[in-house]
């Protein structure tokens, strides 16, 4: 069928034919947004896929705001700002000189990708982790010797938090490759070669700062089929059926969680005795256990001797494994003497005897990381430091309480016992 044009094009026609030199201009309607195609820098993700990442590195935002909380001690806000693609080049010459540019090992994935700390968020952190106020530093300069090491262990750990925000799609395993401070010396990729640019909005006290993360479509090419909606929400791949012989050949015996339980005492009570304790009732050891350690218990039986790391109340209780136990710790001199026990005495329940058990917080591992259990491993608990800890009756929570020390021994003050209890005698 014959384009017909309209008065408009017809117009523009007659006019540049009079016009020396003009070119003709096609009609556009208004409204209708055009985007010039660059071949030099060919789009290579998607929205859809633009979106996913930004989704992905939401959870990376949240999971940093709390950790950098609690190691900086101070508030810190981020949040995803923008999710660009854009050229190698483009993102080096947007990078100021010098900065923290991190260089990072994407395994399983092959190529590298960057994390990068604006000045002022890096000399705002150094300045938080040496006792300052988190106020930075003005002037910028090549990070000392010091100052590259503080900055190390801040991006160590928030290497751990990409890793948990990747977790849905892929298991990923970044790790600290080197750091370096300018950009030129930094070639993960040729300049022309795309890239995903994730920047952050970063704020510590009163600094405020930007925090990228620079990923080449080379690096994650190999799962971009992922990074769709489809995959990244299914269900499916978390509900597949394990009960076939064919399924089950693929479940890795090593990878089986076992909970570990940190253990500060165990003795055997009788109920006569649990039903007088109150909030104010101290609970005496067994035997004299030096002030710091404990004892770490798998199932039923004690395995490992214990040192209490003195963490300070934000963190995580944290234990260091000495040595194996000399002997599995049960109620050995406290076992229940049956003769001693007339069962139809009207007495008899009260004299029945319950062990009781203190514990100060579980860990979870899988079987693989057990077996690498050695001594000066440090297994970090699921309590913080100053918590109550739990007693423990016949393995059910019966009570709260705090440690003490009484004469070089450990001891148990009762702070709070749950529920009721009705009887009376």
């Amino acid at each position: 069928m014959t384009e017909v044009l309209s008065q408009y094009e017809i117009d523009q026609l007659i006019a540049a034919i009079y016009a020396e030199d003009a070119e003709p201009k096609k009609y556009v309607p208004d409204g209708r947004k055009i985007k010039i195609y660059d071949f030099k820098r060919p789009d290579k993700f998607s929205i859809e896929q633009i979106r996913i990442i930004s989704i992905i590195h939401e959870t990376f935002s949240r999971l940093t705001t709390n950790s950098l909380s609690i190691q900086l001690r101070s508030m810190v806000h981020i949040h995803v700002a923008s999710v660009d693609q854009l050229s190698y080049e483009e993102f080096t010459r947007c990078v100021p000189t010098p900065t923290t540019l991190a260089i990072l090992n994407m395994d399983p994935l092959k190529g590298n990708a960057i994390l990068e700390i604006d000045p002022a968020i890096t000399f705002a952190i150094i300045d938080r982790v040496c006792g300052g106020l988190g106020d930075g530093i003005k002037s910028q300069h090549e990070l000392t010797d010091i100052e590259q090491s503080i900055m190390e262990g801040i991006i160590v750990c928030m290497l751990d938090n990409l890793r948990e925000a990747w977790t849905e799609v892929l298991d990923l395993h970044p790790c600290l490759e080197q750091v370096d401070t300018n950009p030129q010396f930094v070639q993960i990729v040729s300049p022309t070669d795309m890239v995903v640019l994730i920047s952050f909005e970063t704020k510590i006290g009163d600094v405020e700062g930007i925090i990228n993360i620079c990923i080449p479509y080379s690096t994650v090419e190999p799962i971009i089929e992922k990074l769709s909606n489809w995959y990244f929400y299914s269900k499916n791949k978390n509900d597949t059926p394990l009960t076939t012989s064919k399924n089950l050949k693929l479940i890795n015996r090593e990878d089986i969680p076992v909970r570990l339980t940190a253990e500060i005492l165990k003795r055997d009570y009788s109920i006569k005795e649990i039903l007088k304790w109150n909030t104010e009732t101290l609970i005496i050891p067994l035997r004299p256990l030096s002030p710091g350690y404990c004892y770490l218990r798998l199932g039923d039986r004690r395995v490992w001797k214990c040192q209490i790391l003195p963490d300070c109340e934000w963190f995580p209780k944290r234990i260091t494994i000495l040595n194996y136990a000399e002997k599995p710790f049960g109620t050995e001199g406290n076992e229940m003497k049956t003769e001693n026990v007339n069962p139809l005495a009207a007495d008899a329940l009260f004299k029945a005897m319950m062990k009781i058990s203190v514990e100060l917080g579980t860990a979870l591992k899988t079987v693989k990381e057990v077996f690498a259990i050695g001594e000066g491993t440090i297994v970090e608990l699921d309590k913080i430091a100053g918590e109550p800890v739990d007693v423990m009756a016949n393995g059910v929570l019966f009570a709260h309480g705090e440690v003490v020390v009484i004469n070089e021994n450990f001891g148990i003050r009762i702070t709070d016992i749950i529920g009721t209890r009705d009887i009376s005698f």
